[in-house]
Parts: C-alpha cells; sequence; structure tokens
C-alpha cells in the first residue's frame, strides 16, 4: 500500500488521545505531530524535536508530517521584517529534515486559521460535530473569536491558528492587514515560497499548503486556496515539485461547487498530504461536518479515494475532523480530534482502499 495513513496528535499533556491509543487503530503508520507551544516565527530547536521524536518513535511510528509550522503575520502582510522571519522559517527546515521529516503542512490564512461558529453543535444522532453557521459570520469578528477562546479559557485548551497571544491583539492585526489585498497577499504567498525552495530541496521537505477554511473571504480578509482555479494559480505561481498541497476536502468542499476528486486526479503529483472529511451542506449555506460514510455528507468520499488509488498516490493521508462520540464532549477532546469518530474514519477509508485494490487484483488475474 503506497499510501501512508497518519494521525495527528498534539502531543503528551496536550492531547486527550494517547499514542498507546493510536498504536491500536489498524494501518496508522505515521503521527502528524507539531510543537504547540511555539509561537509563528520562533525556531524550533533540536533538543526540543529530539523529545517529540523520541516519543512517537518508542510506539514504531514515523513522523515524516509536520501540521503546522505557521507562518508569521509579518511574512503574510509583507512586511520588512519578514526576511529574517523566513531565515527562521528555513532553519526550522533544517532542523526537521534531521529527524527525516519529509512533509510541512502550512497555511497563508490572514489571522484566522479557521473558523466555525459552534465547536459542539448537535447532529442529531447524539453526537456533535464542527459548524458553521453563515448568518453568524458577518462583520463581527470579535464576538466569533470570543466564543472560541472561551474554550481556550474554560478547558485549559490552546487550539493552532488561534493562540490567544495573537487573539489578544485582533485590532492591531485587522489593522496591520487593513491594506493586503487579495493580489497583494498571491504575492507575499510567492516571495515566502521563492525563498524557501533552495532550503527545500536540499534538505528533501516538501511545503504542503492547506487550503483556506472555509474557502471564501471572511471579515473582509482574503482567502486564496479556495477552488480548482486558484489552486492551479498558485501551482504555476512556483512550479517547483517541492511547492505541494495539503488537499483537505473538507476545507474545499464547505463549497458545494467544488468537485474533489477532480482536483485530486488534476494535481495528484503535487499533493503531499491529503486531509480527508465529509461536510453536510444545508439549504441556507450553513454547513456541519459528518461522519466519513460517503452518505453522511456531500463530499463523495468514496470518489475522493478513488481517485487516489486510481492516481497511485503516494503520499501521507489522514482523517481530519471528526464527529464527538459518546463520552466526549467540551473538556475531554478537542472539537473535531476526538478518538472514536477519527478511527471509524481510518478503517472505513482503508475499506474503500482494500477493495480498490481487490478489484484490481482481479482485473490482473
Amino acid at each position: 500500500m503506497p499510501m501512508k495513513m497518519g494521525w495527528r496528535w498534539y502531543g503528551e499533556g496536550n492531547d486527550p488521545v494517547t499514542l498507546s491509543d493510536i498504536k491500536q487503530i489498524p494501518g496508522v503508520t505515521s503521527i502528524v505531530w507539531a510543537l504547540h507551544n511555539k509561537m509563528p516565527g520562533e525556531i524550533w530547536e533540536i533538543d526540543e524535536i529530539q523529545k517529540v521524536a523520541d516519543q512517537i518513535h518508542a510506539y514504531g511510528f514515523d513522523m515524516d508530517v509536520v501540521e503546522s509550522v505557521n507562518v508569521h503575520d509579518d511574512i503574510k502582510i509583507g512586511l520588512p521584517t519578514r526576511d529574517q522571519y523566513i531565515e527562521n522559517y528555513k532553519q526550522c527546515i533544517r532542523n526537521l529534515s534531521k529527524f527525516g521529516v519529509k512533509v510541512i503542512c502550512y497555511n497563508f490564512m490572514p489571522i484566522f486559521d479557521w473558523t466555525r461558529t459552534d465547536l459542539f453543535h448537535p447532529v442529531g444522532d447524539g453526537s456533535t460535530a464542527l459548524f458553521y453557521e453563515k448568518d453568524k459570520i458577518k462583520g463581527d469578528y470579535k464576538a466569533m473569536a470570543e466564543y472560541i477562546m472561551s474554550f481556550t479559557e474554560k478547558y485549559n485548551m490552546t487550539f493552532p491558528g488561534w493562540e490567544p497571544e495573537r487573539m489578544a491583539k485582533l485590532d492591531e492585526l485587522f489593522k496591520a492587514y487593513a491594506p493586503v489585498t487579495k493580489e497583494k497577499l498571491w504575492e507575499n504567498l510567492k516571495y515566502f515560497l521563492e525563498a524557501l525552495m533552495p532550503t527545500c530541496h536540499e534538505c528533501d521537505i516538501k511545503m504542503a499548503i492547506h487550503m483556506d477554511d472555509p474557502p471564501w473571504d471572511i471579515f473582509g480578509l482574503p482567502r486564496l486556496l479556495v477552488d480548482e482555479p486558484s489552486i492551479d494559480r498558485f501551482l504555476k505561481m512556483v512550479d517547483d515539485p517541492y511547492n505541494c498541497l495539503t488537499l483537505c476536502t473538507g476545507s474545499l468542499n464547505a463549497n458545494p461547487n467544488n468537485n474533489c476528486a477532480e482536483i485530486i486526479r488534476k494535481h495528484c503529483d503535487r499533493i503531499a498530504f491529503g486531509h480527508v472529511r465529509n461536510i453536510h451542506h444545508f439549504p441556507n449555506g450553513d454547513f456541519s461536518e459528518a461522519a466519513h460514510r460517503d452518505c453522511c455528507g456531500e463530499t463523495g468520499i468514496i470518489e475522493v479515494m478513488r481517485a487516489y488509488h486510481d492516481c497511485g498516490f503516494e503520499g501521507y493521508i489522514r482523517p481530519d475532523h471528526g464527529r464527538q462520540l459518546w463520552e466526549e464532549g467540551p473538556g475531554n477532546c478537542r472539537p473535531g480530534y476526538g478518538k472514536y469518530d477519527r478511527a471509524l474514519g481510518i478503517q472505513y477509508m482503508l475499506g474503500i482502499w482494500d477493495l480498490l485494490d481487490r478489484l484490481d487484483e482481479e482485473k490482473k488475474g
């Protein structure tokens, strides 16, 4: 099986799901990890990486994928100070290469890493899921941010992209981003990647950008990676095999007009990392995250897996956000990152893959 199945883990003392738990999920070979205590722009030091490496390797997993080495706002805004932060990023790449890392997932979203209006929304079967109510995302970014941050404070649970230190400066950040048009953001992304590519070649590490979540502008902030044309533009803009995608089906399919399977078939050679999750759409434009089973949403999970399989995908994949099941809830589960639904999602995806393998064998026979 060329495709490698991963699991996102937030680290000892920071994730209720343990490496021992993950070891019991058939098919998982990769731990998708990060140094979650590091702020954007800081260098990940060798001894810090070594500590996590020892934990991961003790259970027989690889640590080939990092999610995420976050990009400092000065790089996204295009300030003169960006060059120093880019140098810091290069040093992170060099340090990570000493531990066999092959892929760095990152995003280039202004201010907000991802946006939801309810982290534990009742699905109707007793489970809960991340939910997006579009009418709540109008002009009051503070109300939405305060809701997310209330979980951070109440349950001592920090979310990547929602660091309290950054959220405390929301007004300053919005003022700093005010001159950054969509075209300027594209230019700043190109500058960043062109500066990194020589180091990526030297270290054999691919930069894999995550789709914007959700895939449209919010609060007047531009979003770039939102559909097939923008993905085409991104890959042509820095046409390098080390400039790759983290193809997130959930982020893309929040817009039901995006056909994820078609995009996978078109750009499979530039997808280094795949996030697979399912979205259920409501007629008014709201959406909820759903179980991975194809019929539970409208993302087309079977066709997504078939596209990866047909293309001979040899990269890394992981189940993305799942529902919170059974006893999981606020205080004992990271929203979207519970144990049970992601484990079920892995078995569903591997079941599809195994069947496709068998069908191929029968054709050859």
